[in-house]
């Protein structure tokens, strides 16, 4: 008896051992990035989008024509390029808040025509709508909310440009204006004249264009006057309080650290010596900036214009705040994971160390954050073998960092490249690794390939370890790292 009980548990053991070996991690799959998830709605763009014969001129429904072209350009290439991503709890987070809208206002929303929303992997916050029923939303902008209110104002706002056939019509006016004879003479005078010219062409010759992390300007009032409607018919309060926080963006980098670059470091057991952060007569230390630093940054998104003005008209309309809906804890966390690894992809390695810094500095103790910083200081040496450590450092304008941002670009500037091979190898045994999922352990062994033994290894044998990787852990959401390195992609 006692020997089949053995039998049993070793039965068992292995089995455990054996899930824990294919055990991943599970925020999304590789698969639901948008080149995978979107192909189907891809195609269907292509084939049904097509620009209707409005204008009898041929000049201005060619010009009509490219506007309308360049929208589905514009969505297509997103998809081609993986800025968008199907993450089933925060896709149905923000479907519920459009169901709820569409529910109660069934005059304004035809039967069966469900509004098409992208969510953009962008950190930028923004919100925009694309007219034919379609609607981005930035993670960027889910993260900075504050509440389900806060965002499903958002939503409706961008549901009513729709509503309002506000971009067909600026593509319209546009068009319109291009091909006018006013325009023309306009465009000619300047020409003809000896100074200004550059100036005075850039102020009337700005294109229509559609943008990730630039709001397109236009009819704001219109679209918050009908989007207070949906929200009071829908029982959805609405503050106008929400417009101040409209107020500016990419404000998180000028948000300063709780303590010394150092003192982080030293909690990986990373030696920092202080001369790393000192100027130099070289490098990005050799500029002068002059940082105040301030302990609070006020909560904004900068993604419209006259925001007070916006308050102003409409606090007659606002409910009492008494009752707001935090976005759920688990979905935030998920964001910040999600933007958080699309900016390390992109190998914009400063700014993600600083994020996780900050996150350091609000308590946070979820060991993915050293994880991901054990891929940075390997992602920087691999750089650095290959001659691109500026590229990767990113450098950003003073205009939109803090002095601590500052000194982190300048540390990793500094760090000797045989002192980023012992960060790695440190980094490499640290305990954290204990509670990491497989795909990150084999991640992990990639990353250590490609920049400790970089210098021994060919393009040919680090594609082989990123196909082992992919045929390892297919859906793994690491897959868009190690498929940079694979030949014919």
């Amino acid at each position: 008896m006692k020997q089949i009980i053995l039998s049993f548990t070793f039965f068992f053991s292995f089995l455990i051992l054996s899930n824990a070996q294919f055990q991943i991690n599970t925020l999304y799959t590789y698969q639901d990035l948008s080149n995978s998830y979107y192909t189907k709605i891809k195609d269907s763009l292509k084939k049904n989008w097509l620009c209707p014969a409005i204008y009898s001129e041929k000049e201005r429904q060619k010009k009509y024509k490219e506007f309308w072209d360049s929208r589905t350009d514009f969505i297509c290439n997103a998809i081609d390029n993986q800025n968008f991503i199907y993450c089933k709890g925060i896709n149905n987070y923000i479907k519920g808040i459009i169901d709820e809208i569409i529910s109660k206002n069934r005059n304004l929303f035809s039967e069966g025509n469900q509004p098409l929303f992208f969510l953009d992997r962008s950190p930028i916050a923004n919100a925009y709508a694309l007219g034919n029923n379609v609607i981005i939303i930035n993670l960027g902008f889910i993260n900075h909310v504050k509440s389900r209110e806060e965002l499903a104002m958002a939503l409706a706002h961008e549901l009513s440009h729709n509503l309002l056939f506000h971009i067909e019509t600026v593509m319209k006016e546009k068009a319109e204006l291009l091909t006018s004879d006013e325009y023309k003479k306009n465009i000619q005078s300047i020409l003809d004249s000896k100074y200004g010219r550059y100036s005075r062409l850039k102020k009337i010759v700005e294109g229509y264009s559609f943008s990730r992390s630039r709001h397109q300007r236009y009819h704001e009032s219109d679209a918050d006057s009908l989007a207070i409607i949906l929200l009071k018919k829908s029982n959805i309060t609405f503050n106008a309080n929400f417009f101040l926080r409209l107020d500016s963006t990419e404000l998180q980098l000028k948000q300063p650290l709780l303590y010394p670059i150092q003192d982080y470091f030293i909690q990986y057991n990373l030696p920092s010596p202080e001369v790393w952060a000192q100027k130099k007569s070289k490098g990005l230390s050799t500029k002068t900036y002059s940082f105040t630093d301030t302990p609070k940054v006020e909560d904004s998104l900068k993604t419209h214009p006259d925001c007070i003005d916006r308050y102003k008209k409409n606090l007659i309309y606002s409910d009492s705040i008494n009752k707001l809906t935090s976005i759920p804890s688990d979905l935030q966390e998920n964001i910040k994971k999600i933007i958080l690894w699309n900016i390390y992809d992109n190998m914009d390695l400063t700014v993600c160390l600083y994020i996780i810094l900050q996150e350091k500095d609000k308590g946070q103790k979820n060991e993915w954050y050293d994880f991901m910083v054990y891929n940075i200081f390997s992602g920087l040496l691999y750089n650095d073998n290959e001659l691109q450590r500026f590229i990767a450092i990113g450098v950003k304008p003073k205009e939109l960092i803090t002095k601590d941002y500052y000194n982190l670009q300048n540390i990793l500037e500094q760090i000797p490249r045989e002192n980023l091979k012992e960060y790695v190898t440190i980094l490499q045994n640290a305990s954290f690794w204990k509670s990491r999922f497989q795909d990150e352990i084999g991640l992990r062994k990639f990353l250590y390939l490609i920049s400790v033994e970089n210098n021994r290894l060919d393009d040919k044998t680090k594609s082989a370890a990123a196909n082992d990787f992919s045929k390892t852990f297919p859906t793994s959401l690491y897959n868009e790292f190690t498929a940079h390195f694979k030949k014919n992609r």
